[in-house]
């Protein structure tokens, strides 16, 4: 019966590993095309905000959304951000008291752990990146986001490959759009640099054309300068 088990075993591990490469190839083939999933009348859309500018940067590109087709919105921000998820309540709030939407029927706020805290060392972070990719993988287990929007953070990072993750095993398709930082002229942030070298992002935007010089993805036909975002409503 073990001998059996072991024959089967043997058989079925080099299945599943092609079937997941055939899978993998398949996610990069098609991220970045047209996806016909984007044409629902509502979007469920995890939006990722992040300390410094991150957010205010992040909160323009949220008021050019169209609202009704955008939601429900669910904001994510670290764990040790206070200043974040206020924002963005406050924004929120706003659109309550214009369009009398009900408090809590188009946005949730969350929180994540870091991968990395400023100033903590390497070793360490080994051991809280694991666990901020465990709890970025539930986070999108549970929301199920059809967009994830992000310019930058390091939060964005796991949850991104978690979205990815998903992808190639068929449990769900995000659709990812970074936005780099206006404030990277001349070079990608970490984040963005890993999305790009990894092609995780669907659509990759850059706000400075010397970035736009930098930046050749031409197989994947999603390279587009996003300097216009700011006058643009998705």
């Amino acid at each position: 019966m073990g001998l059996n088990a072991v024959v089967a075993a043997c058989y079925v591990f080099p299945v599943l590993v092609s079937v997941l490469a055939v899978r993998f190839f398949y996610v990069l083939w098609h991220s970045g095309q047209p996806e016909s999933r984007l044409c629902a009348t509502r979007l469920r859309c995890l939006i990722v905000l992040g300390s410094g500018g991150h957010t205010a940067e992040m909160m323009n590109i949220v008021t050019t959304l169209q609202k009704d087709r955008f939601t429900p919105r669910y904001y994510v921000a670290a764990l040790t951000d206070n200043m974040s998820l206020q924002k963005a309540q406050v924004y929120e709030q706003s659109l309550i008291q214009s369009n009398g939407t009900k408090a809590g029927e188009s946005a949730h706020f969350m929180q994540i752990y870091r991968s990395r805290e400023v100033g903590q060392s390497y070793v360490t972070s080994i051991a809280t990146t694991l666990l901020a990719t465990l709890h970025a993988m539930w986070l999108v287990i549970r929301i199920r986001p059809q967009v994830i929007f992000c310019n930058g953070p390091g939060t964005c990072f796991p949850l991104c490959i978690s979205a990815f993750v998903l992808k190639v095993l068929g449990l769900g398709w995000s659709s990812i759009f970074y936005i780099e930082s206006i404030a990277r002229v001349k070079k990608l942030s970490l984040s963005g640099l890993l999305l790009y070298k990894l092609r995780i992002a669907d659509q990759f935007f850059v706000q400075w054309p010397q970035l736009q010089h930098e930046i050749r993805w031409q197989s994947m036909h999603t390279l587009t300068n996003a300097s216009y975002l700011r006058g643009k409503s998705f």
